[in-house]
């Protein structure tokens, strides 16, 4: 099983591959050549990289193996959701991928969580490599309480994020992904041995952009975040490694 984040000294991080540096840069393109050419900049300055929705299905897998050479983890985050066979079977589909973590909606149910932990294992198996970690995505940083309510969700955005966290962890899944307002709360009631993945990161002075729920790097660490995911702030920078360097100062 993978380890957990050491909160001594410098918040050293064990999960998985990823050590030290909790940034995990958003690469938000259809483009594989300028995902490469971004990587290339960051790559020494960043923890892993993040491939999203559009990223894979514009390229699909051998997108994803284009970018291998540079030997950086992967997040995966494709947030499956649909009938547990289905989930299964897509995230058995990305065995050979070079990813370290990957995204399923907490939505989805109990069946369906325990379908993607069941798949990851069978990944490593054939892989014989570590299992990807499963990360359950609870309520979306773009959403806030008025959103909940229009789509019938009548507890407020915390109750909703510490309930669908409850139900990935008896799942057995290895985290979830939070707004950095929840960050203390899931902490407190899940433990270090439960991983944080907080999008919705802006350094000072950064635009909103299309989240609501937001916070600096280093609040979000000095809160309990496991891994920071960054994307505009970083990949649409005038100098990239610049701003990447700014951000890792201001961690520590």
């Amino acid at each position: 099983m993978p380890c957990a984040p050491s909160w001594a000294g410098k918040r050293y991080i064990r999960l998985a591959k990823l050590t030290y540096n909790p940034i995990i840069c958003a690469i938000d393109t259809t483009d594989v050549e300028e995902a490469n050419a971004l990587i290339e900049k960051l790559g020494g300055h960043i923890g892993a990289i993040k491939l999203g929705l559009e990223f894979f299905t514009a390229n699909g897998a051998s997108g994803v193996h284009k970018l291998a050479h540079h030997q950086i983890p992967v997040f995966l985050d494709l947030k499956f959701h649909d009938i547990p066979n289905t989930v299964a079977k897509a995230i058995k589909a990305t065995a050979g991928i070079n990813t370290f973590m990957m995204t399923v909606h907490t939505a989805g149910g109990r069946a369906m969580l325990q379908a993607a932990i069941d798949a990851s294992m069978e990944v490593a198996a054939v892989t014989g490599k570590e299992r990807p970690l499963i990360i359950g995505v609870t309520v979306l940083t773009s959403l806030d309480q008025a959103d909940l309510t229009m789509v019938g969700v009548k507890d407020n955005v915390n109750d909703q994020v510490m309930r669908l966290a409850d139900l990935a962890q008896s799942c057995r899944l290895d985290g979830v992904v939070c707004s950095p307002y929840e960050i203390g709360a899931l902490r407190k009631q899940f433990g270090n041995d439960f991983a944080l993945v907080v999008p919705g990161i802006r350094p000072e002075g950064s635009d909103a952009d299309d989240q609501k729920r937001i916070m600096t790097p280093a609040e979000a660490l000095k809160k309990g975040a496991s891994y920071l995911v960054i994307g505009r702030p970083l990949t649409q920078a005038k100098d990239p490694v610049k701003a990447a360097k700014a951000i890792v100062e201001s961690l520590y």
